[in-house]
């Protein structure tokens, strides 16, 4: 019998502070989580499609770097950026590489707009959503909290099925 390649979750972040800090830290958490089922996928492995509605697991980076942009770029920024595409479908452009280091850009990016932000309260630049309302910084977290964790829950699955690495 094969046994199957695991790796250790390293469980919730211990962060237990003001509210900004904790937020910020389990969105850190499920984004690592993401990053990490993608790390050490071959090429092929993270563009295919382990469901039939397409979704692969590079195509979950793609659209939670839309995804980051969005949020907090676009939306509670107001920044001068396009409006991006929140498809999961891999362009023959597309390589694991460049997803990652838009991913990790894009999180940086994100880094920095809420650092800067001094109240959680705080309403967006633009309304957002698909009911084009003004969100505060603490709902954006949560909402992306939200949104990361679910699609680490895919990329988590789809990473078994790829190569039956489980875990973190």
């Amino acid at each position: 019998m094969t046994e199957t390649p695991t790796r250790v979750d390293t469980g919730p972040p211990g962060a237990d502070a003001d509210e900004k800090t904790t937020l910020v830290a389990f969105l850190d958490y499920v984004r690592e989580a993401v990053l990490a089922k993608a790390a050490g996928l071959a090429e092929a492995q993270g563009a295919a499609a382990g469901v039939p509605s397409g979704t692969s697991v590079l195509g979950l980076v793609k659209h939670l770097t839309a995804a980051e942009v969005y949020w907090f770029g676009w939306a509670f920024e107001g920044a001068d950026v396009p409006h991006p595409d929140f498809g999961m479908e891999l362009a023959a452009t597309d390589g694991a590489t460049d997803l990652l280091a838009a991913y990790r850009a894009a999180v940086a990016r994100s880094d920095d707009i809420i650092g800067r932000c001094d109240d959680l309260g705080r309403r967006s630049a633009r309304p957002a959503g698909k009911d084009d309302a003004t969100r505060s910084l603490r709902w954006i977290l949560v909402h992306m909290i939200e949104e990361t964790a679910r699609h680490a829950g895919h990329a988590d699955i789809l990473r078994e099925q790829a190569d039956g690495v489980t875990g973190r």
